[in-house]
């Protein structure tokens, strides 16, 4: 099988995601770097590809995947081990809910073009938006350590790595990176430290990115 070809950006935290589960998964491929902040994702020939102009997008099986969450399943039930989610439904559910909770609650508010849009439409400058940023950011970890807690172990649901972990460690990296504390937050942490003992998250930290500066 040819290689993937995986549209990406190196801080993208949902780029960052499905590098960690084509790693996870061994898949082979390699990254063409859309340059977020240069706005290449709006240009006609990104477009033509992505009509949605998001990254990440997967080039797999003569077929483009969009939709980081949507991309991961299909890595899951196509290569399906190491799997990804737990077997039992109720187990499977709470997953997913942890998995939502970063990507459809805490991830949509404060990326780029968020942020991009209250300076160029509220005027807000840099302190007000880190302020929006902590804001929300705290108010989603908070609920996810309460959610995550009760069935956490090693990583966020018992002691191998899922679809949550996934989902977490690309927030967290940005968490610090607006410099909001994780302090409140004991088993997001562990959580995280044993995910990047991992060499498939390790490999997709945005530092080890071709595109990173």
């Amino acid at each position: 099988m040819a290689a993937a070809v995986l549209h990406d950006y190196f801080r993208s935290s949902a780029a960052y995601r499905v590098r960690i589960a084509l790693n996870l998964k061994g898949v082979d491929y390699v990254s063409r770097t859309v340059n977020l902040v240069e706005g290449e994702q709006r240009s006609d020939s990104y477009r033509a590809l992505n009509p949605q102009g998001f990254v990440p997008m997967l080039e797999i099986d003569d077929r483009r995947l969009t939709q980081s969450l949507a991309i991961i399943v299909y890595l899951d039930q196509k290569f399906p081990e190491p799997p990804l989610m737990p077997a039992d439904p109720v187990d499977g559910a709470h997953v997913r809910a942890l998995s939502m909770t970063i990507a459809c609650d805490i991830h949509p508010l404060n990326n780029l073009r968020v942020l991009k849009y209250l300076t160029s439409n509220f005027q807000a400058d840099e302190e007000a938006k880190t302020r929006w940023y902590a804001h929300w950011v705290s108010e989603g970890l908070t609920a996810l350590e309460a959610l995550a807690r009760p069935r956490a172990g090693a990583f966020l649901f018992g002691n191998a790595p899922s679809l949550a972990d996934i989902c977490l460690v690309p927030q967290l990296y940005n968490a610090r990176r607006f410099n909001v504390s994780l302090d409140p937050f004991p088993t997001l942490r562990r959580a995280d430290e044993s995910a990047n003992r991992l060499e498939a998250f390790a490999a997709a930290h945005p530092d080890q990115q071709g595109g990173a500066a």
